[in-house]
């Protein structure tokens, strides 16, 4: 075997090379991945979530690790991480799969019936082949809902069943899908766009195999969930919050912190409210800024002026505290479909940019819109939040690996970004309009709340002596909800639609303010490092451009910056 033969082995022996291996692997067993990647633009397939498809899956996971630990050591340092991010984050894989996970996937964000019903905003619909294309994947939608239901029906058979409260709230979800479009539904209110009548027929499909997999949770599913517990338990919760963190967690230690949290955001609260209004509650405060602060009126005029909130972030931060790559300077802000669940979110954009990253509103049925609940909440989905971050990712194609910039994202190094944005604007002095701060402080206390409700749910832990709900009893949604209202202003829709995210989604809620707890420790310790040479633009481009990382290697990394 000759010198140049060696190289070319060693560099398909790489991580990096590794890594990318799995995700263009994948990508065959996952075509939502296909299509969210931008890796083929006429995509027109739909996952197997069948119990045969999930091993499909699990199989090409352990074949990945075996190659990626008969591997050499790597000595790039971006390679280094790439091959941290990649075990962690496919043990962890493995170890959701073992408790069986995948057989009790319902929720009302990330379930497959979710991620394929959003996948069509994704696709390219410009032109009659990319409509055609549409058509065929929405044909599809009911044989991929067949193959999930063969999942939930082993899980049914394994006593693997997922908690009322979820499968109730899917229920009705689906039945908002099935309103949406004066009636007809919410692909064929999609389907408008293309106007044939495949389409019409294949829309129809799709809808009609919705219906029948509500009526087969009412009438089958949720009997059986009625004797299950909403809540997970500690074991499962710990293989889940790895999932989301990348850490082996001390929940005593989180616990406690994620109070202490609430406990000091609740008094900063209570100042800015005075503020606003001398003598007020903080939600007496919110309520005057609901009647009385800056609204904005109507859902196009919404869209339009978050669209001038990131705009305006984009210019002003670019130079000053980011350097800003060109195709990164694109991102749109829309209107999130109908029977969304109530939070805002961001989509990425295709690898090669021609779909922008989008910010997404969920507007239930609102047509006002109080701007002081939404200013810190768009730094945080747009810029220089989400957006910044995982568009930087994709610009730096030629140093990471996809699986680090796209399907290895870790949430507590995402999330944990985007509520360190929110931090860095009130630090810049942006947050300055009536309400907005309260409006920051309030996001910091939903996501404080999290971690109490989301950890105290599953684990039922003890409410704290001082707790003004349930002191001394045990978690329960009812009481997380109780405690959910009386220390946040979003909407009672909202708080509702949290609470059953929490539940289908155990660990999730808790990386948002674990990852910021990551990020300001890595700026301080890079501080400290540095002295009166830190420069904070510097440390936010090198930051931006690690790629993934789980909780366990992130503080460490940013220190080093």
């Amino acid at each position: 075997m000759g010198i140049g033969q060696n190289g070319l082995m060693a560099e398909l022996n790489t991580a990096r090379a590794i890594a990318d291996r799995y995700v263009t692997e994948l990508a065959e067993l996952d075509p939502l991945i296909s299509t969210r990647l931008g890796l083929r633009p006429d995509e027109d397939r739909l996952p197997d979530y069948s119990p045969g498809g999930h091993e499909a899956r699990m199989s090409l996971v352990r074949s990945t690790l075996a190659d990626l630990a008969a591997a050499p050591a790597p000595t790039d340092p971006d390679d280094r991480r790439c091959a941290k991010l990649l075990k962690e984050r496919l043990e962890s894989l493995l170890a959701i799969s073992e408790q069986g996970e995948q057989l009790r996937a319902i929720s009302n964000l990330f379930g497959p019936p979710q991620g394929m019903r959003n996948v069509f905003l994704d696709m390219p619909a410009a032109t009659a082949n990319d409509w055609a294309v549409i058509t065929r994947r929405m044909t599809r939608f009911g044989q991929a809902l067949a193959s999930y239901r063969e999942s939930l029906t082993e899980g049914i058979d394994r006593g693997l069943i997922a908690g009322p409260r979820v499968v109730s709230a899917v229920i009705d979800q689906f039945g908002d899908w099935a309103a949406a479009g004066d009636g007809k539904g919410w692909f064929a209110e999609f389907a408008a766009g293309g106007a044939h009548r495949e389409l019409d027929q294949a829309a129809q499909s799709a809808i009609g195999a919705i219906m029948e997999l509500r009526d087969w949770l009412r009438q089958t599913y949720l009997p059986l969930a009625a004797g299950q517990p909403d809540e997970v338990g500690a074991e499962r919760y710990l293989a889940c919050a790895r999932r989301y963190t990348g850490a082996n967690l001390d929940l005593a230690e989180v616990y406690e912190w994620g109070w202490s949290q609430f406990l000091a955001l609740r008094s900063e609260m209570q100042d800015e409210a005075e503020r606003i209004v001398p003598g007020s509650s903080v939600a007496e405060a919110m309520a005057y800024l609901d009647v009385h602060g800056e609204a904005v009126e109507g859902v196009d005029e919404i869209r339009d002026r978050l669209q001038q909130l990131m705009d305006t972030a984009m210019a002003q931060l670019d130079g000053t505290h980011f350097d800003i790559a060109e195709p990164v300077k694109t991102v749109e802000a829309r209107i999130a479909p109908a029977g969304s669940a109530a939070a805002p979110y961001y989509t990425s954009p295709s690898r090669d940019f021609t779909r922008p990253g989008r910010t997404w509103l969920p507007v239930t049925g609102s047509t006002r819109f109080p701007l002081w609940s939404l200013v810190s909440t768009w730094y945080h989905e747009g810029v220089p939040g989400h957006h910044l971050q995982l568009a930087q990712w994709i610009c730096l194609a030629d140093r990471l690996s996809t699986f680090q910039t796209s399907i290895g994202g870790v949430s507590a190094c995402s999330e944990g970004w985007a509520l360190y944005a929110e931090r860095l604007m009130d630090e810049l002095g942006y947050l300055t309009s009536a309400g907005d701060r309260l409006g920051y402080l309030d996001a910091q206390m939903l996501r404080a709340i999290r971690v109490v409700i989301d950890i105290g749910m599953h684990t039922r832990a003890r409410i704290p002596a001082d707790s003004p709900v349930g002191a001394g009893q045990t978690w329960t949604p009812e009481l997380a909800r109780e405690f959910f209202g009386m220390h946040n202003g979003s909407s009672a829709a909202f708080l509702d639609s949290e609470i059953i995210r929490y539940l289908s989604m155990p660990g999730q809620a808790i990386s948002y303010k674990l990852g910021e707890r990551a990020w300001l420790a890595g700026r301080d310790a890079a501080k400290a490092a540095r002295g009166a040479d830190f420069d904070l633009k510097a440390w936010h481009m090198a930051s931006l451009s690690l790629g993934a990382l789980g909780l366990d290697d992130l503080a460490v990394e940013l220190a080093q910056i």
